[in-house]
């Protein structure tokens, strides 16, 4: 699993990267100042960042505890990624609609565009950071497996 240091660089990239990405992209899209979609943007990624840090910890443990191993096939990614945007759109719905006044069902195409930039956003961030940053028991354990199997083959 990873580390709780890990995890706070892995939640802390994520939102700053999306939210520099976010604001100004929302902006053209919605049609709202900067500064409405910065603090949207903002806010959104406080409540992320917790989401984040603690969707994850609860999914690696799901994980090892369903197939015992915590490398994701390109199918759990899009599950996880599913799962966490979900999980966000019960929460921010509410808040878009009472902050730019606007009804729940406009919050609700709003937060499903908002969900599927950041659906692909996390897909492509969790998949790259794998590959910065492997986990390190994932990649001692490949290292010490191939040790294993040339020596028993010598």
């Amino acid at each position: 699993m990873r580390t709780t240091a890990d995890r706070i660089r892995h939640t802390i990239g994520f939102e700053v990267i999306g939210l520099i990405t976010f604001a100004p992209l929302a902006t053209l899209v919605f049609g709202y100042e900067l500064h409405q979609m910065g603090i949207v943007g903002a806010v959104a990624a406080l409540i992320a960042a917790t989401w984040n840090f603690i969707y994850n910890i609860l999914f690696d443990r799901a994980m090892l505890r369903y197939t015992g191993q915590l490398k994701k096939s390109t199918p759990v990614r899009v599950l996880h990624a599913i799962l966490f945007e979900g999980g966000l759109l019960i929460v921010f719905l509410p808040s878009v609609a009472w902050y730019l006044d606007i009804g729940l069902w406009d919050a609700f195409i709003m937060d499903i565009a908002v969900a599927g930039y950041y659906m692909v956003y996390a897909f492509f961030y969790n998949w790259a950071y794998d590959v910065v940053f492997p986990i390190p028991n994932a990649t001692g354990a490949k290292t010490a497996s191939a040790t294993q199997d040339c020596q028993a083959a010598n």
